[in-house]
């Protein structure tokens, strides 16, 4: 049997670092026991992640640099007909590095994420749905997606909002049968690189992949800042259309129109507008309108909280004035482009399963390492196999403890 250079077969340590990837070193070392009868410490599952890791992250920089100096080769054949980039950030909580056993100095920091696609939709001469979905105009529903969204961005309840018993329950419906899916192609990177560093990562994976050469593209993120700084350096030259994530203009819309005040109706026909306007593309009538809430509360003072009304409603008033550009959702729907990155937020949920946790402490390279291989197992382009056939660097194993947390 042919053993790599840890001494291990190929075939075992590819399974390792697969648990290392998906989940905590203690439970990928029970897991190797139990279903590959491979005795093997928590310490060592982690050296060997750690190292796989790094490697991949090693040559994804290498790309970067051939990529920098225009001798970077193009990864596929077929160019795409509609290719979709989504960005957004994470949260993961590092220590001091390096340090022994224990805990020093614990942040949380922001990794960041990147998912492609490539779709099967067409387009269209007329928008191909002038009015909002129903689900959007569910006078019940909106406030559980609302909450929903917010939880996930770890969001106060907003201030005003009507406060309702919990309902009894009720016999589960069964559910409607999903639309086919109309995604041909996922692929995804990950990194705790700075903006910089990220934007390249993202014109690498744009440039391997063909999507640049795409008929019709967008880059669909939320308001931060950041993603759109990625997007004015390598995307807009590119023909990326810029689209903001409309369900977080959602709950913006909702917040203020309940900060505003009045009756439940009141506050319910308001957001119902404000939410019609945005999805027609009527911009200059939504920005008017909360540009006139802003001035009926207020500014905010210094010391309001991010629940007092005036606050609410000027964020809402800032995240629209800054993103009007953004939301031309009927010219979107035309060109069979997404108007929602909600992929990229269910791929960054897989990521956090194994990367994020309050008793997870990370030290900067070790996650970046896990990142790597859990990217490669989440893209779909058959990128963890290739990956592993790269000859690798001859190094001996350590056998030396190494304390990293999670």
């Amino acid at each position: 049997m042919k053993l790599g250079v840890e001494g291990y077969a190929p075939a075992l340590l590819r399974k390792i670092v697969s648990q290392g990837g998906r989940y905590a070193y203690a439970e990928a070392a029970h897991n190797l026991n139990e279903l590959a009868e491979q005795k093997i410490s928590s310490q060592h599952v982690l050296r060997l992640t750690k190292r796989i890791g790094s490697e991949w992250a090693a040559q994804r920089d290498r790309e970067i640099e051939e990529f920098k100096q225009d001798r970077l080769a193009r990864s596929y054949a077929q160019t795409p007909t509609v290719a979709v980039a989504m960005l957004d950030g994470g949260r993961v909580q590092t220590r001091e590095e390096p340090s022994g056993p224990g805990v020093k100095n614990p942040e949380w920091h922001e990794p960041k994420y990147g998912c492609f696609q490539t779709l099967d939709t067409t387009s269209s001469q007329v928008d191909p749905q002038p009015e909002p979905p129903d689900k959007f105009l569910d006078r019940e529903g909106v406030p559980k997606l609302v909450r929903q969204i917010q939880s996930v961005r770890g969001e106060a309840r907003i201030r005003g909002e009507p406060q309702k018993k919990a309902a009894p329950s009720k016999p589960r419906k069964k559910k409607k049968n999903k639309r086919p899916s109309k995604e041909l192609l996922r692929t995804v990177i990950a990194t705790m690189a700075g903006v910089e560093e990220f934007g390249y990562q993202v014109a690498v994976e744009i440039y391997k992949r063909g999507l640049d050469l795409a008929q019709r593209k967008a880059c669909v993120c939320d308001g931060q800042k950041s993603n759109w700084t990625v997007w004015e350096k390598h995307l807009k030259k590119l023909g990326f259309v810029p689209i903001l994530d409309f369900l977080h203009l959602l709950t913006y819309l909702y917040a203020a129109a309940q900060a505003l005040g009045g009756t439940d109706d009141q506050r319910w026909a308001r957001y119902t507008q404000w939410l019609t306007w945005a999805w027609q593309g009527r911009r200059e009538e939504l920005l008017l309108a909360i540009n006139g809430a802003a001035a009926q509360v207020g500014a905010p003072p210094d010391s309001a909280s991010e629940t007092d009304p005036r606050r609410v409603i000027e964020k809402t008033q800032t995240y629209v004035t800054n993103n009007i550009e953004k939301m031309d959702y009927p010219r979107y729907r035309k060109l069979g482009l997404p108007m929602s990155s909600a992929p990229v937020e269910s791929t960054i949920k897989q990521f956090n399963k194994r990367v994020k946790g309050t008793e997870k402490f990370w030290r900067t390279s070790a996650v970046e390492a896990v990142l790597q291989v859990r990217a490669a197992q989440l893209s779909r382009d058959g990128r963890e196999d290739r990956l592993w056939a790269m000859p690798r660097p001859y190094r001996a194993a350590r056998h030396k403890p190494l304390y990293i947390a999670a």
